[in-house]
């Protein structure tokens, strides 16, 4: 889980867009949406799928203009100087582009010139990123014989090669396996360890949650709300969670006579209640299923929860 870090009041923000705004057709993507990404943290953009996630991305990094607002990295405005903030800039996209024919060696070769490395500094930098990404044993092999997951680790490192100060991150790790996903999640912490600035978008909460220093959800185009993804629970729900099966029918009578005094969540047969103590819920339940044991799964509120209560789930009563 990421640590409840508050940003320092002096740090620089790295990415700053002000009021920003995208049309496709005559679909609002971005409505007049505002944000800021300090220096040195990884950055979470979450939402649903049209949320406006990619959207903004393709803004930051020059890709797309806006048709309103302005967009600032590194204090530069991108839609006046955009290759003085690309030099800066590292981007993996969804889909990996890659030479299927050549290794990874000779893919990071072909990236490096893009950026006008020279010898000896672009081999020195090619055999940091394999040794960084765990590629060795797949260093000469070409891209089409390697696995998903390796080709998502060369993807992210060819993002790397002229050592950006901004490293941006469209769904990292979609379609790996935990093992593969595990291994990426550990270099991007290693990248931020190191001073690198990570914004990232991705599906997975917990991927947010224990990588994420800060993340802003996006819905219909503007951001709802960002913070550190502790106090986002704090703030929409509460610590404890306690999820059950109960169609709408059985609900008023099995919850009849306990105080529910924080907000409650319905996915189909299934509810989620938040409470700050789950004991006297628990004890309420077993009670009124007369010895039936209903299951019941007791946990922490987490980024999740936060998510789907602020995108449009089904989520009654009142914070």
């Amino acid at each position: 889980m990421a640590p409840m870090t508050e940003t320092p009041s002096h740090s620089p923000v790295i990415v700053e867009a002000s009021s920003v705004s995208k049309r496709f057709g005559k679909r609002l993507a971005v409505d007049q949406l505002s944000l800021e990404v300090p220096a040195g943290l990884c950055f979470g953009l979450l939402g649903p799928n049209g949320a406006g996630k990619t959207t903004t991305l393709r803004m930051i990094y020059g890709v797309t203009r806006p048709e309103s607002g302005s967009i600032r990295v590194f204090g530069i405005d991108i839609s006046r100087s955009p290759r003085a903030v690309r030099a800066r800039l590292g981007v993996a996209l969804q889909q990996n582009i890659l030479i299927e024919a050549l290794s990874p060696v000779e893919n990071l070769r072909v990236f490096a010139r893009y950026h006008l490395l020279h010898e000896p500094e672009l081999s020195r930098r090619i055999a940091e990123l394999i040794d960084l990404f765990d590629l060795t044993s797949h260093a000469e092999v070409p891209v089409r014989q390697l696995s998903g997951g390796f080709q998502r680790r060369l993807a992210i490192a060819l993002s790397l090669i002229n050592r950006p100060e901004l490293l941006i991150l469209d769904e990292p790790t979609t379609g790996l396996d935990p093992a593969a996903r595990l291994a990426l999640w550990s270099r991007v912490r290693d990248l931020r360890a190191a001073g690198t600035t990570v914004l990232l978008t991705t599906h997975y909460m917990d991927e947010a949650q224990r990588l994420c220093d800060r993340v802003a959800i996006v819905s219909t185009g503007k951001v709802i709300d960002e913070g550190p993804p502790d106090r986002l629970v704090l703030d929409h729900l509460a610590p404890e969670a306690v999820e059950f099966d109960c169609t709408p029918d059985e609900e008023p009578g099995l919850l009849n006579g306990v105080r529910l005094p924080t907000r409650r969540l319905r996915v189909g047969r299934r509810v989620m209640i938040y409470l700050d103590d789950a004991t006297p819920l628990i004890d309420h339940i077993r009670h009124r299923d007369q010895g039936e044991r209903r299951p019941l799964v007791v946990r922490p509120t987490n980024l999740e929860d936060v998510f789907l209560a602020l995108t449009g789930a089904n989520l009654e009563g009142s914070p």
